[in-house]
């Protein structure tokens, strides 16, 4: 939770209690939270009870404990208390999305690997077949993310890297990530992709989304870093100037881009596991899609439009955005698929 999202949801207590009659003082239009000072606890506090005492005729602990039994058990919220002659204290719980995109962060492209299959064994047959053998080395990635023991038992076959021309004309033809692409984004019992549609550069392109947004990603960052925008995800206001602005600062969670694309870095696990389990890398590309899209509806938000501001707002979403591309980018090396910087 930001301190915009504090300042939103003291607010909303305060027009609960109102319009409830347990309290008889006009809505403010807005409400402040700040540090606690000396005396304080938690995290943030608001004085808003001792500004509404006077017009509501009480005294100001019995405000707030007004305001304070309509916000005990807000999400992000872990406990209200009351100090001083009736100052609102809170202390925060753990922020989700904050939590998960420093785990991406410290995870890096390895984000979604695991143990869950450290006690699988598997050893795979050679194939001579070309999707056959793409769908395999591809498992055969996807097996040892989740740890287990995964190889195709030695004959002394080609990799696909060094596949004869006349074995894999379509790799000659497109290139190895479109070829890759049409081979695996389908579901094993389906046909592959028409190869050459994926080498057009435009949005029904699903590869093309999934490695543009990735090039977003990097961009961003490098725009923000020129234009002096850290990447974090902090719960405080840190820039000089924002503790004025608490109030109409956006959370990065909020807003369907922002909460889809949580959605998605949230599940990379999940899927990974499952696409692993079930041999099936067609999941992780679907998966890739799912995210890019989110990714590429959100980046217009990231960054200060014309003479706006840079905000505690926009440095979360820039970790956000950040945090996409490197699912993205691990995503697809388990696919074999590069993530280019520029595209």
């Amino acid at each position: 939770m930001t301190p915009a999202d504090l300042s939103r949801t003291v607010l909303g207590a305060v027009r609960r209690a109102v319009e409830e009659g347990a309290l008889h003082a006009p809505v403010p239009e807005r409400i402040r939270v700040e540090r606690p000072r000396p005396g304080g606890r938690g995290d943030y506090a608001t004085n808003v009870a001792l500004r509404l005492a006077g017009p509501a005729g009480r005294q100001a602990r019995d405000v707030a404990e007004a305001i304070r039994s309509r916000i005990a058990g807000s999400p992000g919220i872990a406990h209200v208390e009351i100090t001083g002659p009736g100052f609102l204290n809170f202390t925060l719980g753990t922020d989700p999305a904050a939590g998960l995109v420093r785990t991406i962060g410290e995870r890096g492209l390895e984000y979604g690997h695991g143990t869950a299959l450290s006690a699988v064994r598997v050893g795979f047959a050679p194939v001579r077949e070309l999707r056959a053998r793409v769908i395999t080395d591809t498992v055969v990635r996807l097996l040892g993310a989740q740890g287990a023991a995964a190889a195709v038992e030695p004959d002394g076959r080609e990799r696909i890297a060094a596949l004869p021309a006349r074995d894999d004309a379509v790799f000659d033809r497109v290139g190895r990530d479109a070829a890759l692409w049409a081979l695996l984004r389908p579901a094993a019992h389906d046909q592959p992709l028409p190869a050459a549609a994926l080498l057009v550069q435009k949005e029904s392109n699903a590869l093309f989304r999934v490695r543009y947004a990735y090039s977003r990603s990097r961009a961003l960052v490098r725009a923000a870093d020129r234009l002096g925008i850290p990447v974090s995800y902090e719960r405080e206001v840190s820039a000089p100037g924002d503790a004025d602005q608490v109030a109409v600062v956006p959370s990065v969670a909020g807003g369907a881009g922002s909460s889809a694309l949580l959605a998605a870095l949230g599940d990379h696990p999940a899927v990974l596991e499952s696409a692993a389990r079930l041999r099936a890398p067609d999941r992780l590309a679907r998966h890739l899609e799912v995210t890019a899209d989110a990714l590429l509806g959100l980046q217009h938000t990231v960054l200060p439009v014309g003479d706006e501001k840079p905000s505690a707002a926009h440095r979360s979403r820039l970790a956000l955005a950040e945090a996409a591309g490197t699912v993205l980018a691990g995503g697809l090396a388990l696919l074999g698929i590069s993530a280019p910087e520029h595209l």
